[in-house]
């Protein structure tokens, strides 16, 4: 199929996998595909209507209706184009599509539309496995033009491994090309993307971002270490906000329990002091710093050769402090270049947080308050709010990472040369 001058509608359901759909959209108009969006209500919880009216130019098409041009829209959006894509497809919309329910814009669009349809599943294996969601993607195949696409095996986002993975942005542009080759009910198996379509040829505003992500761990002796909880989820999200509004986006990142999207370029580390010396080598090449990782204050003086023998006796463990990476990357910050800190408080939110970004230099800081419920690490919402220089503090506000991504892009889109 070729995709130039290709009219695609995609829909997209509340899952994880949703900042995918970011990338794809990148990908299909680099081919020379024009996309237009429709969205479930949950879809909007993971990444914001705005973001994707911003990368198509066009409204999205919401249940709210709020950003909608015609009441007509599940009617006109499908008759426009010339296919749908699903990505991702929870069990829900799966469901629906294959029981014929039309409650949003993505079930809706998926029973007006007569062409071509690519579903993209993606969800937790316990759930991809059940009888019901096996039965309901039989259905689906059984539907006239619609292809489900394979999803393999991997690391999912709930820490388990299994199928339900939603494959990747640059198979399903490569399955789009080569459908033809395709019969629909015998296909198991992706196509590899060429490399004519590698996620570095999305860039296109030649702006440049550094994410520290992650935690860091400072050896005690070969088997202990000091840590913290921090999952690495923020810096994905800033991550594939900045790729998807055409940075080119290097992540230095210490343990972390997330994978990044291809296209995003890593260092990975251990220490602090290892973070510390790879953000200060790199920083004269970007543009913007954003210090996302939750890096150790201390680490032990002296680390044990062998392990230490039976822990449980008292210990006497002496620290020294590690070096401060958002200090020392503003004291050697280049012309133009933005540096955004983040700063985890758990009292007098506001008040250390501005003492923290008067000391740092930075030009922003996010300031991070994970003590309100289904917030914090390794959670997908947080409360936070984003402190400028000699600007009014804004209250703390509860909001998805996705949404403190696109807050922290918009604040380097308007201080940017």
């Amino acid at each position: 199929m070729e995709l130039n001058g290709k009219k695609i509608l995609l829909g997209v359901s509340g899952g994880i996998a949703a900042y995918k759909s970011c990338i794809l959209i990148r990908l299909l108009e680099k081919k020379g595909a024009e996309v237009r969006v429709c969205m479930t209500p949950s879809a909007t919880q993971f990444v914001a209507p705005l973001t994707f009216q911003s990368l198509t130019n066009c409204p999205v098409y919401l249940k709210s209706g709020e950003l909608e041009v015609s009441p007509f829209q599940h009617i006109d959006y499908p008759r426009w184009a010339d296919l749908y894509l699903v990505v991702p497809a929870t069990a829900n919309v799966i469901a629906k599509f294959a029981y014929g329910l039309g409650d949003s814009p993505v079930s809706l669009c998926y029973l007006s539309f007569v062409g071509p349809k690519f579903i993209a599943p993606a969800m937790n294996v316990a759930m991809y496995n059940a009888p019901s969601v096996q039965k309901n993607l039989e259905t689906l195949k059984s539907h006239p033009g619609t292809y489900v696409l394979e999803s393999p095996s991997g690391f999912l986002a709930c820490g388990e491994v299994g199928k339900g993975r939603m494959i990747e942005p640059e198979e399903i542009v490569a399955f789009l090309e080569n459908q033809k080759e395709v019969e629909k009910k015998d296909f198991t198996e992706v196509p590899k993307a060429p490399r004519s379509i590698e996620r570095d040829e999305i860039f296109q505003n030649g702006k440049k971002v550094l994410i520290t992500a992650g935690r860091t761990q400072e050896p005690i002796d070969p088997v202990r270490y000091i840590s913290n909880k921090s999952s690495g989820k923020t810096a994905l999200a800033l991550a594939t906000v900045f790729l998807a509004h055409g940075y080119q986006v290097h992540v230095v990142a210490g343990p972390i329990d997330v994978e990044f999207p291809k296209g995003i370029h890593l260092t990975h580390v251990t220490r602090g002091i290892e973070m510390h010396s790879a953000v200060l080598e790199m920083q004269k090449d970007f543009d913007v710093l954003i210090h996302a990782a939750a890096v150790a204050d201390y680490r032990p003086k002296k680390t044990q050769e062998t392990k230490i023998k039976d822990s449980r006796s008292q210990l006497l463990l002496e620290l020294e402090p590690n070096p401060n990476i958002l200090r020392d990357s503003c004291k050697n910050r280049r012309k133009n270049q933005l540096i955004i800190g983040f700063g985890l408080e758990t009292d007098d939110f506001i008040k250390n947080g501005l003492e923290k970004l008067s000391k740092s230099g930075a030009d922003a800081l996010l300031l991070n308050a994970p003590v309100a419920k289904e917030s914090g690490f390794g959670k997908s919402t947080v409360s936070y709010t984003l402190l400028e220089k000699e600007k009014e503090v804004s209250p703390l506000k509860m909001g998805s990472k996705i949404e403190l991504s696109e807050e922290i892009l918009r604040f380097c889109e308007r201080n940017l040369p």
